[in-house]
C-alpha cells in the first residue's frame, strides 16, 4: 500500500491541470489511509475480541472497516467524477457504501450468529444497491462522455463489481462468519484483496488519458457534423 502511495506521488508530481489533480488527490489517499489501517493491525491497535456465543472468542480486526469507511467512498468519488453524475446520486452512492461498511461492522461486532448473519444480509443488500447504482446511473452517464473515459470507466467498474463481490463471500465463510477459513488465510486474502481493488484501481485509473484528454461529450461524427452545417 505505502509502494503505491509513492508511486501515484511520484507519478502525480508536477500535473498542473487542475481536473487531473482531483484524480490524484482521491487516488494518494486510498492506498495512504489502507497503509495507516494496516500499520495499525500490525502493532494490534485495530483489532478487538469479541465473545460470540457458540463460537468463543474471535479476533476483529475493526481498523479494517475503518479503512473501508474512508477509501470505499473515495474510488466511488473517483469513478462518479469520470462519470460526471450529479451531487445527489453521488451523495446517495457514497451514503449507501458508509452503511454497508457500517452495518458489517456491527455484524463482525455482534455476540450471537443470528445477528451477525442478520447484519452481513443487511451489508449485502447494501452492496447490491452500490452495484445496481454503478451499472445503471453511472454507466448510462459515462457513456455520453468521450469513448477513452467509457472505456476506463468500464474497466474499472468491471474490477470493482468483481473484488468487491469477493468481500462478502470472505466474510461469510471466514472467522467472521460461519468459519469455514481460518484467521491467518482471511487475513491474507482482504489484503490481496484490499491491494488489488485500491492499488491496482489507481494504477489503471492514473495510467490512462481519460483524466487529462477528456473535454466531455464525444465528439460528433461527420454526419452529423454536415447535418449542423
Amino acid at each position: 500500500m505505502l509502494i503505491g502511495t509513492f508511486y501515484f506521488i511520484a507519478k502525480g508530481w508536477g500535473v498542473t491541470d487542475k481536473e487531473a489533480r482531483e484524480y490524484y488527490a482521491i487516488t494518494i489517499l486510498v492506498p495512504g489511509i489502507a497503509s495507516a489501517a494496516y500499520l495499525s493491525m500490525f502493532f494490534g491497535v485495530g483489532l478487538t475480541e469479541v465473545e460470540v456465543v457458540g463460537r468463543g472468542t474471535l479476533d476483529i480486526y475493526y481498523a479494517r472497516y475503518a479503512d473501508w469507511l474512508f477509501t470505499t467512498p473515495l474510488l466511488l468519488l473517483d469513478l462518479c467524477l469520470l462519470a460526471k453524475v450529479d451531487r445527489i446520486t453521488t451523495g446517495t452512492l457514497i451514503g449507501v457504501d458508509a452503511l454497508m461498511i457500517v452495518t458489517g461492522l456491527i455484524g463482525a461486532l455482534s455476540e450471537t450468529m443470528l445477528a451477525r448473519y442478520t447484519w452481513w444480509l443487511f451489508s449485502t443488500i447494501a452492496f447490491v444497491f452500490v452495484l445496481y447504482y454503478l451499472l445503471t446511473s453511472l454507466r448510462s452517464a459515462a457513456k455520453r462522455r468521450s469513448e477513452e473515459v467509457q472505456s476506463t470507466f468500464n474497466t474499472l467498474t468491471a474490477l470493482v463489481a468483481v473484488l468487491w463481490t469477493a468481500y462478502p463471500v470472505l466474510w461469510i465463510i471466514g472467522t467472521e462468519g460461519a468459519g469455514v477459513v481460518g484467521l491467518g488465510v482471511e487475513t491474507l486474502a482482504f489484503m490481496v484483496l484490499d491491494v488489488t481493488a485500491k492499488v491496482g484501481f489507481g494504477f489503471v485509473l492514473l495510467r490512462s488519458r481519460a483524466i487529462l484528454s477528456d473535454t466531455g461529450a464525444p465528439e460528433p461524427s461527420a454526419g452529423e457534423a454536415s447535418a449542423a452545417d
